[in-house]
């Protein structure tokens, strides 16, 4: 009976017979040996990808990579001032923000006050760069088509909403060049970043990364 079990066990039944891997050819523990190194080598490399995606372009990675800096890197050649943001303003921003800028049907917030000296405390009105307004603007609106506005267009745009908040004159040109110099009224109430902070440290209230 003890032979029985031994020869036709649960664990054998049914089962092909097994090839302990000493018996393999020399030649075939070389192949599986190399096949398991390159799988491991593979997976180490890349990470586990799920079978899903490809690595972007550089072109594609560029293109998404929109960010503004405060001293205007990033901003792409263009120009516009504030009146000729004020017939863009009419076409394609007064649903949201109504025509006299202060809110439209939709509920959308006023464009004033953005950064002028006495700033409500809306998320909107906390601008210490004038390049955030391009910027926002530019990844934005329109509310309906984020991201279609031409250059000119967001800074044309960007010169209207600075000049009814009294930061720039109406026939000031703003470009690569002057909207970086363009100084926000609020910029000086805001709280720098204190260089003593360490990552880990808990911020003192106000104080943002």
């Amino acid at each position: 009976m003890e032979r029985f079990k031994t020869r036709y066990s649960s664990d054998s039944i049914g089962a092909p017979p097994r090839t302990p891997a000493s018996a393999l050819p020399a030649a075939a523990r070389v192949l599986v040996a190399a096949i398991a190194v390159a799988v491991c080598t593979t997976t180490s490399a890349n990470g586990q990808t799920y079978q899903l995606g490809r690595t972007p372009a550089e072109a594609e990675i560029k293109a998404a990579d929109t960010a503004i800096a405060p001293d205007g890197r990033g901003l792409p050649p263009g120009n516009g001032s504030a009146r000729e943001g004020a017939a863009i303003f009419k076409q394609k921003c007064v649903f949201c923000h109504g025509p006299d800028a202060a809110g439209g049907p939709a509920g959308s917030r006023s464009l004033i006050p953005l950064g002028n000296a006495k700033p409500v405390k809306l998320p909107f009105s906390l601008v210490p760069y004038a390049t955030t307004v391009w910027d926002f603007i530019n990844r934005a609106m329109p509310q309906t088509k984020p991201g279609s506005l031409m250059p000119n267009e967001v800074y044309a745009l960007t010169a209207y909403v600075l000049y009814r908040n009294d930061v720039v004159k109406e026939d000031d040109v703003l470009d690569v060049t002057s909207l970086p110099k363009v100084r926000m009224p609020n910029r000086d109430n805001f709280l720098p970043v204190r260089p003593e902070w360490k990552p880990g440290v808990k911020r003192p209230f106000g104080y943002y990364p």
